[in-house]
C-alpha cells in the first residue's frame, strides 16, 4: 500500500466510483445515445467530465502536466473533496493557522472532522509546533497553508513550507489563490519533490472568473485519481469550461489586468496610509489590503450606507478591515468617501 493509499479513508478504498459512458469514451462521437439527453439545443450535452481541453490549455499556461491536475467547481469543492477523501468523520483532523480562509474549518465541520487551529505570529507567519507527537500523529491528515494568506495578505516563508512538507505525515495543502499577485513562484513546479503536496489555485481572482467557479488542484497522480473517483460526474459545467478557456487564450489581457491591480494596490496603500484614522496597514502580496482603523465599526457602516462594501475581519482585530483592490474609479471613490467620513466626524466633535 502506497503512502497516499494509507491516508485514504479505509471505507473508501473499496469504493467503486460512478462511471458514465463519457468516462469510457474519448474523442468526439457522431451520435450520442448514452446519457438520456435532449437531442436538441446548444447546451444539451453533458460536459467533458474530466475537462481535458481545459487541462491541456492550463498545462501550456503553467507547465504542469495534465495528469497532475484536478479541476473543481471552485476551490471550495476541492477543499471539501480533500476532507471527504482523506479524513474519517469523527476520527481524523485537519490543521490550519489562524486567521486564515474560513472554508477550511467550515468544510471540516460539515464533514464531522475536527479542525486544529494553530496561531500565526505577529508577522502572520505560522507558529509551528515543537511537539514531535503533532508531526507524527496519524489522525492529522491535512495541513492547510494559505499563501498569500487571506485575510493578512502575506506570503508564507519558504522555510516554513518546507518544514511542513518534510515533517507532516499527511498532505500539505498549499492554497495559492492569490499567487499571481505575489513575487514568489508557484509551488506547483515542485510536485515531483513532494508527493504529499497539493497546490490549490483558482480562476476567480487574477483571471476574473469568480462567477464561473473554476478551482484548480495540482498534485501527484495518485491524489488526482482519488479526487476523480469521489467527485460528482459532471462537476464543472460546459459554460464554465468555455469561460476559462477563453481567458487562457487571451493571456495578454490577464497579464495587463494583473499589472493594473498591482499598480492600484500601490496607489491605494499610499492613499490609505496618509489617512489620520489609519493606525496600521499590512504589506500585501494579494489583491487586497488589510488595515487597522480608528472607529472601524462606524466607518464600515458609513461605507455600507453609501454603497461601498469592504470586509470586517474581527479575527485579526476589532478594528480590522480588509479592502479589495478595485478599479481606479472605485478606489478613488473609496478614499473620497473615507475623507468625507473623517470630516463629518471632526465637525461633530
Amino acid at each position: 500500500m502506497t503512502r497516499i493509499e494509507q491516508l485514504i479513508r479505509p471505507e473508501l478504498r473499496r469504493l467503486k466510483p460512478y462511471s458514465s459512458a463519457r468516462d469510457e469514451f474519448s474523442g468526439k462521437a457522431e451520435v450520442y445515445l448514452d446519457a438520456n439527453e435532449n437531442p436538441n439545443g446548444n447546451y444539451n450535452r453533458y460536459p467533458d467530465p474530466f475537462q481535458n481541453e481545459l487541462k491541456k490549455e492550463l498545462s501550456l499556461y503553467n507547465g504542469v502536466p495534465t495528469e497532475n491536475m484536478f479541476i473543481g467547481n471552485g476551490s471550495d469543492e476541492i477543499i471539501d473533496l480533500l476532507i471527504r477523501t482523506f479524513c474519517q468523520p469523527g476520527h481524523d483532523k485537519i490543521v490550519t493557522f489562524v486567521p486564515t480562509y474560513g472554508m477550511y474549518k467550515v468544510s471540516a465541520e460539515i464533514n464531522a472532522v475536527d479542525a486544529i487551529e494553530l496561531n500565526l505570529d505577529k508577522s502572520f507567519q505560522p507558529i509551528l509546533p515543537q511537539d514531535a507527537c503533532f508531526w507524527e500523529n496519524p489522525t492529522n491528515k491535512l495541513l492547510f497553508l494559505c499563501s498569500p494568506n487571506n485575510p493578512t495578505g502575506n506570503s508564507i516563508e519558504e522555510g516554513i513550507i518546507l518544514e511542513c512538507l518534510n515533517r507532516f505525515k499527511g498532505l500539505v495543502v498549499l492554497d495559492e489563490a492569490y499567487v499571481q499577485f505575489a513575487l514568489s513562484e508557484s509551488w506547483s513546479k515542485r510536485l515531483v519533490d513532494f508527493p504529499n503536496l497539493v497546490v490549490l489555485q483558482t480562476m476567480s481572482k487574477a483571471f476574473g472568473l469568480a462567477g464561473a467557479r473554476v478551482g484548480l488542484a495540482f498534485a501527484n497522480v495518485e491524489v488526482v485519481s482519488w479526487l476523480n473517483k469521489l467527485k460528482p460526474p459532471y462537476n464543472v459545467s460546459e459554460l464554465n469550461q468555455k469561460a476559462a478557456l477563453e481567458k487562457l487564450k487571451n493571456k495578454d489581457q490577464v497579464i495587463d489586468e494583473i499589472a493594473q491591480i498591482l499598480e492600484q494596490r500601490a496607489i491605494l496603500f499610499d492613499e490609505l496610509e496618509t489617512l489620520e484614522i489609519t493606525q496600521k496597514l499590512y504589506p500585501s502580496d494579494a489583491n487586497f489590503i488589510l488595515g487597522i482603523f480608528e472607529d472601524a465599526t462606524e466607518l464600515y457602516a458609513y461605507l455600507l450606507e453609501r454603497g461601498i462594501v469592504v470586509r470586517r475581519r474581527k479575527d485579526v482585530g476589532e478594528n480590522a478591515l480588509r479592502v479589495s483592490i478595485g478599479t481606479e474609479v472605485e478606489n478613488k471613490k473609496l478614499i473620497q468617501t473615507i475623507k468625507t467620513f473623517i470630516r463629518e466626524k471632526s465637525t461633530v466633535y
